[in-house]
């Protein structure tokens, strides 16, 4: 295997200002401008074509001297709108935006290992579609990437997301069920005003929106043995006067499920549930349940693979395998509906978890996971 770590250690400073550019100009999602600009201008400083998808999105194409299969590495692009507390020299300057996910990290690792890969372009076997992806924070841009043709030609994906929970240095693999799919609800439940003394003459929203509710967060105590979900009623409102039967209300949350089979049980059970409240009290409804991100399925040949080139590269105590899915969820999973594929954590350490105002991963991260992507990559095409 080739020595990416080094390599990788060669260019450390290079990437680590790369990232601190990307950390300082946090960009939403859809609004990557200046993001998507800087990658293209990196990969053709390398002398790899790039290509614009969904209108910020990059695809870079790597194509090597000798003829195989294509591979493809996924970053996202956006940030989230925090405001930053790091206190970092390189804090975002874009007030109430923060990379707290650590999507600058990715995106500094994805272009790292198109440095280290073209660099030896001539004896590369295959082609690698370097894929820079807007909107993972809000509606997906994977799913309209892959709309788009993103994986036309593309025979494997992989992708990574930084983990505070590994050490710095260490890589997580998954196999099978890993990030849980999501489907979002709102409804609106209409009732009857009344005297809050005359409950007969009216139909009281908030008391059939109170008893749904209590119905459904009890949902995924019903699931198969060996199933897993997650439901929050996030919020409920109703009501104007402490006196008198509200006549509307509206709850939205969230179902999370592990695995097609529980998405499905789970959602079948929400319409049955919101069903038989509104039978019960008298109440009619409207019903809105959005299907989001399917989940993370990782394949198990090409986890297999991606384990085997981390143990090789950074040696056996510094890969582990997780042995829990997390109730999180992550767009990466549309990439693994169309193509096989494995996304794996990239640990950073730290005290404090994703999506805080202060989440700042070190700067050596980006050089670390530039080496396992290019392991992996090298592992794929060569095999």
């Amino acid at each position: 295997m080739t020595d990416y770590l080094t390599q990788a250690d060669a260019i450390a400073g290079e990437l680590a200002e790369l990232r601190h550019a990307f950390h300082r100009c946090p960009e939403l999602g859809n609004r990557e401008h200046r993001t998507a600009a800087r990658i293209e201008a990196y990969l053709r400083g390398l002398g790899i074509p790039t290509a614009r998808l969904l209108d910020t999105a990059v695809v870079g194409t790597l194509a090597g001297g000798l003829p195989g299969k294509t591979v493809a590495l996924r970053a996202d692009m956006d940030a989230l709108p925090l405001t930053e507390a790091t206190g970092a020299d390189f804090a975002s300057e874009n007030p109430g935006c923060m990379h707290a996910c650590g999507h600058d990290v990715h995106m500094t690792a994805a272009l790292g290992a198109a440095r280290l890969l073209a660099a030896r372009r001539e004896s590369l076997r295959g082609t690698v579609v370097f894929l820079f992806q807007p909107d993972e924070e809000g509606r997906g841009g994977a799913e309209r990437m892959i709309a788009a043709g993103a994986l036309e030609g593309v025979d494997a994906v992989f992708g990574a997301h930084v983990s505070p929970e590994l050490p710095l240095g260490h890589v997580g693999v998954r196999y099978g069920k890993f990030y849980a799919a999501s489907d979002t609800f709102r409804i609106i439940v209409h009732g009857k005003g009344a005297h809050a003394a005359e409950r007969e003459k009216g139909v009281d929203a908030l008391g059939a929106a109170a008893d749904m509710a209590t119905r459904l967060i009890a949902l995924p105590k019903a699931l198969a043995p060996g199933e897993t979900g997650v439901l929050t009623v996030g919020t409920l409102h109703a009501g104007t006067a402490e006196n008198a039967l509200a006549d509307r209300a509206e709850l939205t949350g969230i179902l999370r499920t592990l695995g097609p089979e529980a998405r499905a049980d789970l959602k079948r059970r929400f319409r049955e549930a919101v069903n038989a409240a509104l039978d019960d009290w008298g109440a009619t409804a409207e019903i809105e349940l959005r299907e989001s991100y399917p989940g993370v399925v990782n394949d198990d040949a090409m986890t297999a693979l991606a384990e085997r080139a981390a143990r090789g590269l950074l040696g056996d105590d510094r890969v582990r395998v997780i042995d829990r899915p997390t109730m999180t969820t992550e767009d990466f999973g549309y990439f693994l509906m169309e193509r096989p594929g494995s996304f794996y954590h990239i640990g950073v350490g730290g005290e404090k978890p994703l999506h805080n105002p202060s989440f700042l991963p070190d700067d050596r991260a980006a050089a670390i996971a530039a080496a396992v992507h290019c392991a992996v990559i090298e592992a794929f095409l060569g095999a």
